[in-house]
């Protein structure tokens, strides 16, 4: 999620085919920051938020002006930031997934640095011993979200495992993003073939499609336009109930409505979660890397870490960091999500994604 922030009314999140780069924070619009600078600049998804207080309290403690550069969605940023690591655009890239993450080492995007709080992160989000050329920052589950009160109004039980989704029932119901384009339409093919195995994911895709599943490019367009559920949704005239989002979706459906709810309008299948987990890392040949490795500090610091939940909707991997009442009382916690080990993402997701295109898209 991943993770990120969902389904707001202002549509902050990951929008697939945006090749313009925003520039946003206090250090302003100049260029990339230099050695011995005081400006650091982080390199993102279009979904990287943090309260200005938070922000404003690390540049006054730490000396820098940090400046935002965000690039649309995961998939989008990770393959720029790549083509571009020779003369990067900045020294700090936070939002490589487990989906992507060995893309990114392979192509030597990251030099080595351990955060000063690494050892604070929770074990099962550790990558192997000795690995220090990221650090781990937050965590989300992929799953369907659906829509509450179609099911409600049509007097039919929601769906709740990916076996679900391929009954009559169900059947032109679903919106999915582009696994070859977007971070949770790779995670949502990734929990499938979690489920199914290397031999049974492209017949539960080939029965997903004859029951109408639609694709489109990103997680905006699916959930903020497609999907009934959301508020987005709703004023687009959305009419796909069921929707791959993220298990963190509904406390954003509650925060940004006015009045507030007293419960969600959206719930998740708990059953078609897919675990991501995020990654921040010091750029090969950064400008800046004594201000990079600052802000990385400060990534999986106890500060911004709490203020995660209700920015980017995502939880904190930091032993002991609290999460706010709201995002405890409306998100999902899922129980058993689908994982897959980093080698066999490695080894299987290009061919995986060729194959799925030439299955799903053809």
């Amino acid at each position: 999620m991943s993770t990120t922030k969902k389904a707001t009314l202002t549509a902050v999140a990951v929008g697939l085919g945006l090749v313009a780069v925003s520039a946003c924070g206090s250090g302003g619009d100049s260029g990339g920051s230099s050695s011995g600078s005081k400006d650091v600049t982080l390199v993102s998804h279009g979904s990287f938020n943090v309260s200005k207080d938070v922000l404003k309290d690390f540049e006054k403690r730490s000396g820098y002006k940090v400046r935002v550069l965000k690039d649309g969605d995961a998939g989008q940023a990770v393959n720029k930031a790549i083509l571009t690591k020779g003369n990067p655009q900045g020294d700090v890239f936070f939002g490589v997934d487990n989906t992507l993450l060995s893309r990114a080492l392979d192509n030597g995007l990251f030099q080595p640095y351990e955060a000063k709080d690494a050892g604070l992160v929770k074990p099962e989000y550790r990558l192997a011993k000795g690995e220090r050329r990221v650090t781990p920052v937050d965590s989300g589950d992929i799953c369907v979200n659906y829509d509450k009160k179609y099911f409600a109004d049509k007097k039919l039980a929601p769906p709740k495992t990916f076996a679900d989704l391929v009954k009559p029932a169900y059947k032109n119901l679903l919106v999915t993003e582009n696994a070859s384009t977007s971070s949770p339409g790779l995670g949502f093919l990734l929990g499938t073939a979690a489920a199914y195995g290397d031999d049974g994911w492209q017949g539960y895709w080939k029965k997903l499609k004859d029951n109408g599943v639609k694709v489109v490019d990103g997680w905006d367009q699916a959930y903020n336009q497609e999907f009934s559920g959301s508020a987005g949704g709703r004023k687009a005239k959305g009419d796909r109930p069921l929707v791959v989002s993220y298990a963190s979706s509904p406390p954003v459906e509650v925060l940004y409505a006015k009045p507030q709810p007293k419960q969600a309008p959206t719930g998740v299948a708990t059953g078609t979660c897919f675990r991501q987990t995020e990654y921040a890392g010091l750029l090969s040949n950064a400008k800046n890397a004594k201000g990079g490795k600052a802000l990385l500090d400060f990534l999986s610091g106890k500060e911004f870490q709490e203020d995660m939940p209700l920015q980017m909707f995502v939880n904190p991997v930091r032993e002991g960091a609290r999460v706010p009442k709201l995002f405890q009382e409306h998100g999902v916690e899922v129980a058993a999500p689908r994982t897959m080990a980093p080698k066999k993402i490695a080894d299987n997701r290009e061919p995986w994604v060729k194959s799925w295109t030439s299955l799903v898209l053809k």
